[in-house]
């Protein structure tokens, strides 16, 4: 953990204050450096100031007893092992729970001044680069090897300009608006190409329905108030706070921590999908809506400073989409009603936040007749307002007789409230009976359209007598990205829901001479082409099918009703999971016709239909579904919007949205096959799109770990293949990742300014490195063996399940009370199949070992490097420095490598393994130790680097910071889960001798996997 802590115990001892031994131990690079280390120590000291007060003195002493056994890295002998062991074992449960409970929040505070610290330099970062933009390294084009040469791999030519080209590592680029158009003008990129893609530029961010979110919104509004006291703490750097200020800022910030020790960290229920959405939209109410606007002033500045004669881009280029509530894959809880609910839910909140908006708008516009004029058309619409919302007239025609702005809003925003109402009442009905809610058209909103014109009247009268409002401007912004609902919603279910519901039906009419499920691929698609040209219903009206099939057909009827109320914006989006060929998207299609989505007679579809490519193999084949898709007529008319557009070549680019897994074929495959696959496929659907004319959005179903395609967003949006961007991305955004990219204003705003410069950088300044045949080769070799190693450990040894049942703390994890959704898939068996991939990644997190990270890559690197030592070392260093995806591989896979502790989870292994399973366990165990440290040996060798993570001593840092502090709650949770397990076989047996409860016992093994969490900033 870290050397701030180590530093303290040792002050303690010795009587050195914590400061000295900091200053001792670290010649500080800069002073950003020493800010941080400063308010770590701040909040250390008061940390131990609470819980002495709290919990008295043996507590603190216990802690910095448990902390002292340890380096800075977490190492600790075999001797100090034994005493550790000893001193946690002797505890009774209320000082184990308590020295967890002061981990975890620990962990968490200093997650607060990271976060804090790292606002800070990006706002530092933000403010120099308008007076010295940061010069930026080049990829060099023209030194790229012929990639025709059949003989490039492994030449004595090849491997000369290998080892000429390599460098140091160069510095991490600096993700910004700022540093991009620079860069893009000495780079000589032609205006109108960067024009055209901003013209075009979609980036689309989707909040998903299985957040990994451990954290209590409770404790996160906490987080946001220790934040902002942090904050105001840094004037005094400025010197703006006198000393008895800082006294006061110092005393709130030891009442906040007291308030949190007393709160309760575990949720104290399951949450409802309905607290899911609330807690998702929490991030909207309190830092997205206000940021977003900015978001859009840097773009106009950077781009301006640069390319003063290009236009900005549209308001709503950065868009969001949300699962919350929608996706309804694996989990029976996400109803048609609940949907229906969700969706109100998000426009009460958008409605909410227009009424304060308009409010503060009606405080700023105060223009008077007497010294301001204003257009005949803003009188014409005053007139038109009185008429239909007299009541506002009559109240305020005589306060604001001079003040017409202020009449404009008080209409507007009795409107809004009217709107409110009304969709409060849809929230609390039933969703199929809304035509019975009576309620005057002309007095509400029926769209976020007719909002916007009101707004962009008073811009247009405001702009035409010379004046301009930001606070007009910012809220038009937002009414354009959010428009009344918020979020788009993208439904989401499994292919075969959707094969056995019309199986159902088929057999209910008998008009199929074999089940539905037994036909074969060829006649499903003459079947369903037939069914998508008849205009006759399919369906009727009244459901006589199983529970599932009827849930199945209410949620598209659902849909329509949606698109009816809320606008077809609100959902055009049908995800299916697991699809494996073209039947599974026209049997979506087919059961979008019977609720009237898709029109036979004019061939348009308020509704697309997208597949979820997860497995490998259904990677693999992708491309053919699509090619498939493509070619049917009937498919191809929808995407260019029906008969009419298709016969008058009036049409917009048919556009066709695929989702690629990562979670999925990472747990399948492994990590490095995982994302090769996922890279090639990328590549064969840009090869399609450019053969058929359809252009596609490839949607990537990110994880928060890297286990799950998770880690830096920018770095990983720079690794994509060629022309597979093109100004266009869907990213979905999951669980922990919300709150360290979301849970601050600033860090919001760097992370959406990150995600839309990397599209333009990828888009603009395309790597031609993907297409070196030999290095693809190469590439596709080393996947291969690495899914075979992975898979011979993961599908093939024998003892590995019962492994990975004993060892990590997956039961209790199923336990604690975060999702909505199973941890399993249907059917519950304890199998790897139906485990979901969040509690998979999440469990070897927790025991330190994080293997779906990194497993299989160092035994696939080492054959490569075996046919070659030399040359092909140079090559894959090659790789490293010039080729954005094997960078991108390598630098998560180091990241990882630098989590893993392989004492602790020997400890684990020890500890929680029944004595008859011990020698198969442990042979187990020494597999995964052996491609660790063969792993960790290549990582260092192709990046040059003596240390994990020298090439990035920020994220070095935070991982050593956190090293000798968690390794002491990994003991605790071990013997915790010990404990309860030891009392389960008890219970099972008849025999309770615990004098603890089974409840007090989970209690506080759930205590340590949320502290582990918060320690390792990850979950699943």
């Amino acid at each position: 953990m870290s050397s701030t802590l180590q530093f303290s115990d040792d002050a303690f001892r010795s009587g050195t204050t914590t400061e000295e031994k900091i200053n001792q131990e670290f010649t500080p690079d800069s002073a950003p450096d020493l800010f941080l280390r400063y308010r770590l120590k701040i909040v250390e000291d008061l940390w131990e100031e609470v819980l002495q007060q709290e919990c008295g003195l043996p507590l603190v002493n216990l802690l910095r007893q448990l902390r002292s056994l340890y380096s800075p890295e977490g190492e600790l002998s075999e001797i100090k092992e034994i005493e550790a062991v000893k001193m946690v074992e002797n505890l009774d449960l209320n000082e184990a729970i308590r020295a967890a409970r002061a981990f975890a929040l620990y962990f968490q505070l200093i997650n607060i001044v990271e976060q804090h610290y790292e606002q800070r330099g990006q706002q530092q970062q933000y403010r120099a680069a308008y007076d010295q933009p940061t010069p930026t390294n080049f990829l060099d084009e023209d030194h790229l090897p012929d990639a025709s040469d059949p003989e490039a791999k492994g030449s004595t030519l090849h491997a000369n300009f290998l080892e000429k080209s390599l460098a140091p590592s160069p510095r991490r680029e600096a993700g910004t608006f700022q540093s991009l158009f620079p860069k893009l003008h000495r780079l000589n990129v032609p205006p109108r190409a960067i024009q055209t893609l901003i013209d075009q530029l979609d980036v689309r961010l989707v909040f998903t329905a299985h957040p990994t979110e451990i954290v209590r919104h409770t404790i996160r509004d906490k987080q946001r108030r220790i934040a902002k006291i942090l904050r105001q703490l840094d004037r005094i750097d400025e010197g703006q706070l006198s000393s008895w200020e800082a006294e006061e800022l110092r005393a709130q910030l030891t009442e906040e921590i007291r308030l949190w020790w007393r709160t309760d960290e575990l949720h104290q229920f399951k949450p409802t999908v309905l607290d899911e959405v609330d807690f998702t939209l929490h991030y909207f109410q309190e830092v997205l809506f206000d940021t977003i606007p900015q978001l859009y002033h840097r773009f106009c500045r950077a781009l301006s400073t640069t390319f003063p004669r290009l236009h900005p881009p549209k308001h709503n280029f950065c868009k969001f989409g949300s699962w919350v509530g929608s996706d309804r894959d694996g989990n029976p809880s996400v109803t048609p009603e609940v949907t229906w609910k969700t969706a109100c839910y998000q426009r009460n909140l958008v409605l909410g936040k227009y009424i304060q908006s308009i409010k503060n708008l009606t405080n700023l516009l105060s223009l008077s007749l007497h010294w301001s004029d204003v257009l005949p058309e803003l009188l014409e619409s005053l007139e038109h307002d009185q008429a239909q919302l007299p009541d506002v007239y009559e109240k305020l025609a005589i306060r604001y007789r001079q003040e017409p702005y202020r009449l404009k809003l008080a209409y507007i925003q009795k409107r809004l409230e009217n709107t409110h109402d009304r969709s409060l009442q849809l929230y609390n009905g039933d969703y199929s009976q809304i035509d019975l809610i009576d309620t005057n058209p002309a007095a509400i909103y029926r769209s976020g359209d007719e909002f916007l014109a009101e707004l962009n009247l008073i811009r247009r009268n405001l702009e035409e007598t010379g004046l301009s409002c930001r606070d007009l401007d910012n809220l038009i912004c937002q009414a354009e990205i959010y428009g009344f609902n918020l979020a788009h919603l993208d439904i989401r279910q499994e292919s075969s829901r959707h094969s056995d519901t019309l199986t159902e039906i088929s057999d209910y009419l008998q008009i199929l001479p074999t089940p539905y499920n037994d036909l074969s691929e060829e006649q499903k698609v003459l079947w369903l082409a037939t069914e998508l040209q008849t205009r006759r219903p399919l369906i009727p009206t009244e459901l006589f099918f199983s529970d599932k099939a009827n849930e199945t057909i209410q949620t598209f009827r659902m849909v329509r009703k949606l698109q009816q109320e809320f606008g077809v914006e609100i959902c055009q989006t049908y995800i299916i999971s697991m699809s494996h060929h073209v039947s599974d998207l026209l049997e979506v299609l087919l059961l979008a016709k019977e609720a009237g989505l898709y029109d036979p007679a004019t061939g348009i579809s308020t509704i697309q239909v997208v597949p979820l490519f997860e497995t490998v193999e259904d990677l693999q084949r992708a491309p053919s579904v699509m090619q498939s898709l493509f070619d049917l007529p009937l498919y191809h008319t929808l995407l260019r919007g029906g008969f009419a557009a298709q016969n008058t070549g009036n049409f917009a680019p048919p556009l066709q949205e695929v989702m690629l897994g990562y979670s999925d074929s990472n747990k399948d495959s492994g990590f490095l096959s995982s994302n090769w696959e996922i890279h090639k496929a990328q590549q064969s659907l840009q090869a399609i799109s450019e053969k058929t004319g359809i252009a596609i959005r490839i949607f990537h179903g990110r994880g928060g770990s890297v286990g799950r395609g998770g880690g830096p967003a920018y770095d990983a949006i720079l690794a994509q293949p060629g022309r597979s961007i093109d100004g266009r991305i869907k990213i979905t955004e999951q669980g922990e990742v919300l709150a360290s990219k979301y849970n601050l204003p600033e860090l919001a705003l760097y992370n959406l300014e990150t995600i839309a410069t990397a599209v333009l950088q990828a888009s603009l300044l395309r790597s031609g490195f993907d297409d070196i045949q030999p290095w693809r080769e190469i590439m596709e070799e080393l996947a291969a063996r690495s899914r075979s190693h992975y898979r011979n450990l993961i599908y093939e040894q024998p003892d590995f399940l019962d492994f990975f049942l004993n060892v990590t703390p997956i039961e209790e994890i199923s336990q604690l009370q975060i999702s909505s959704r199973p941890a399993r898939r249907s059917g519950g068996k304890k199998d790897l199949s139906s485990l979901r991939a969040i509690p998979w990644v999440f469990s070897w997190t927790q025991i330190r070992v994080l293997l779906p990270s990194w497993y299989g890559v160092g035994t696939a690197l080492k054959s490569f490097l075996d046919e070659e030592p030399e040359e092909n070392l140079k090559l894959l260093r090659c790789f490293y420095y010039k080729w954005p995806f094997f960078k991108m591989v390598i630098s998560k896979c180091e990241m990882t490598l630098s989590k893993v502790d392989l004492n602790i989870a020997h400890h684990y292994v020890e500890e929680l393994t029944h004595p008859d399973d011990r020698d198969r366990f442990e042979r187990v165990f020494q597999q995964i130790v052996n491609e660790y440290y063969l792993t960790r040996e290549l990582v260092l060798r192709i990046t040059g680097h003596e240390r994990l993570l020298d090439g990035d001593p920020d994220l070095q840092r935070s991982v050593q910071l956190r090293n000798s502090t968690i390794v002491p709650l990994g003991f605790l949770q071990v013997s915790l889960v010990k404990r309860l397990r030891q009392h389960k076989a008890s219970a099972s047996a008849g025999a309770i001798r615990s004098r603890y409860s089974r409840g007090e016992l989970l209690r506080g093994a759930l205590l340590t996997i949320n502290g582990i969490a918060a320690g390792m900033r990850n979950t699943g």
